[in-house]
C-alpha cells in the first residue's frame, strides 16, 4: 500500500493531501530513510513522522484498504 494512503487509513494523518505534503516536505521516513508518498508500506516497517518538534514512531502491524475508525489503531503500534 502507498505510504500516503496508509497514513490516512490508519488515522495517523487525517487527510491524504496532508500526508502527501508531509512526505514532500521530508517529514516522513520509512525504516530510517526519507520516503515519498508513493513509497510502498508493508507489515513490519517502521514509520517516523515529524510533527513540529514532536516525533512519532510507529511499527506497521497490518495493511488494509479500509477500516472502521475504532479499528484503525490496530494497524500500527507506537514505539
Amino acid at each position: 500500500m502507498r505510504l500516503d494512503k496508509f497514513l490516512k487509513v490508519s488515522r495517523l494523518i487525517k487527510r491524504r493531501t496532508v500526508a502527501n505534503e508531509a512526505c514532500d516536505a521530508g517529514r516522513v521516513s520509512v525504516n530510517g530513510k526519507p520516503a515519498k508518498a508513493s513509497a510502498n508500506v508493508k507489515q513490519g516497517d517502521i514509520i517516523m513522522i515529524q510533527f513540529g518538534n514532536k516525533e512519532v514512531r510507529v511499527e506497521v502491524l497490518d495493511v488494509q484498504e479500509t477500516v472502521k475508525k475504532d479499528e484503525a489503531k490496530d494497524l500500527f503500534r507506537y514505539l
